[in-house]
């Protein structure tokens, strides 16, 4: 069977010293305060001569700025994640000018994550340990999981979050994953908030809901956190508290959501799902909050590169495509179904769960996609229909389908089926 050969992070947590803490700590001022300078100097060169500035450029602007009086303390922590900053900063300017992204932003001592990455001439990986440059003892990781056999780190990347915890990133090449053997197995999946999905073959998976089930814990440090003075020890003591909870509901969630995509790309050789635009969805104030916990994106991100390391499909279908309305027994289409119905009875006689039906529909649209090489309707243009941006069936979904009639009579301009 044929192996295959991807870059991997492994992200270890790891327990400084008071040393190790301070250096890593500077380390990550130098890094904010290079990329701030840099962009800064690209911004203005290209506000008042219309002038690009390069990495190279950048890079001799860092020589001479390390030999200034007011910027010399640069020299005290390692050259290598300060010219990882100047390339950080030439990627997103690649990405903006490829439209592909905004414009970058100047980081932030509070609100940006404190990172440095070093590549192979700034560190040593030997035996099992990892030592940094300008330390002189290797860092103590707790090895949750092993690294691939015979694997080298091409580059470690050291972080700390908002709660105070410390991690450690090492990019390496497995050679150790390959294919899982081939099934005919195929589900769909219709993404939801009473149930977190619901697949083709019935089953639902319970959303567990994660910020509601900790938002008391949240609301109690976060009134503490109001209550102190700012720029108080207490009050940065109480910031950390309500970072401990977000991180708590994070871990959890995502925990959860890596079981459950390597369940279903183990079993099924194909999975379709909807092509859903949460950040289109997350508009809808009354129902933001429930998306964001339910993480869609982040299920889809895990689910897609799963499936390209276990040789398994993925194929998303329109999100316009009319999977609630529309019988899979016998393809008719209801003109309205509001949310408060979740079963139905079609004139054919079928009795359909109403999200179990429409996993079913999205199921036969990917097969149908991966067969012909077809998209399964035309995309909808916004510009012209002027209709809301949130998840909903158009008429011109139903075009040449037969119609059956309800009785209902609601807006169903809602990103929740």
């Amino acid at each position: 069977m044929k192996t295959t050969r991807v870059k991997r992070a492994f992200k270890y947590r790891f327990y400084p010293t008071e040393a190790q803490a301070a250096e890593l700590s500077r380390t990550f001022g130098c890094v904010r305060k290079v990329y701030n300078l840099a962009l800064a100097a690209r911004t203005e060169a290209w506000t008042l001569r219309q002038e690009r500035v390069s990495y190279n450029a950048t890079s001799a602007m860092l020589t001479a700025w390390k030999k200034t009086g007011e910027l010399a303390y640069l020299n005290e922590v390692s050259s290598v994640p300060l010219q990882q900053a100047l390339r950080h900063l030439q990627t997103a300017f690649t990405n903006f000018f490829a439209k592909r992204a905004q414009y970058p932003r100047f980081k932030s001592r509070k609100r940006s994550r404190k990172s440095a990455e070093y590549t192979t001439s700034a560190f040593r990986f030997r035996d099992g340990t990892l030592t940094l440059a300008k330390m002189g003892e290797p860092l103590h990781i707790v090895w949750s999981r092993p690294l691939p056999e015979g694997a080298k780190p091409s580059t470690v990347t050291v972080s700390q979050d908002s709660a105070g915890r410390w991690f450690v990133s090492l990019l390496c090449e497995d050679q150790t994953l390959q294919p899982l053997p081939p099934t005919t197995a195929a589900i769909g999946i219709d993404a939801g908030l009473d149930h977190l999905l619901t697949l083709s073959t019935g089953e639902k998976i319970t959303n567990p809901r994660h910020g509601q089930r900790d938002r008391v814990r949240l609301a109690r440090a976060q009134r503490e956190l109001s209550r102190k003075a700012k720029g108080s020890a207490n009050r940065d003591n109480a910031r950390r508290k309500v970072a401990k909870v977000y991180a708590r509901i994070a871990d959890r969630r995502r925990d959860h959501l890596h079981k459950i995509t390597t369940r279903l790309v183990r079993d099924n050789q194909t999975i379709v799902i909807e092509d859903l635009t949460v950040r289109n969805l997350l508009k809808t104030h009354t129902l933001a909050r429930a998306i964001s916990d339910a993480a869609w994106r982040a299920f889809r991100s895990m689910l897609e590169y799963k499936a390209q390391w276990y040789g398994r499909k993925v194929i998303a279908v329109d999100r316009w495509f009319p999977s609630s309305k529309l019988c899979s027994s016998c393809g008719t289409v209801r003109v309205t179904m509001p949310l408060h119905v979740r079963t139905w009875t079609c004139d054919c006689g079928a009795i359909h769960d109403r999200d179990v039906n429409a996993a079913r529909n999205i199921l036969a649209a990917g097969l149908a996609v991966s067969a012909c090489g077809a998209g399964v309707r035309p995309q909808r243009e916004p510009s012209r229909t002027r209709r809301s941006v949130t998840k909903q069936e158009t008429s011109r979904a139903t075009v040449g389908i037969p119609v059956l009639q309800g009785r209902e009579d609601v807006n169903t301009a809602s990103p929740v089926r």
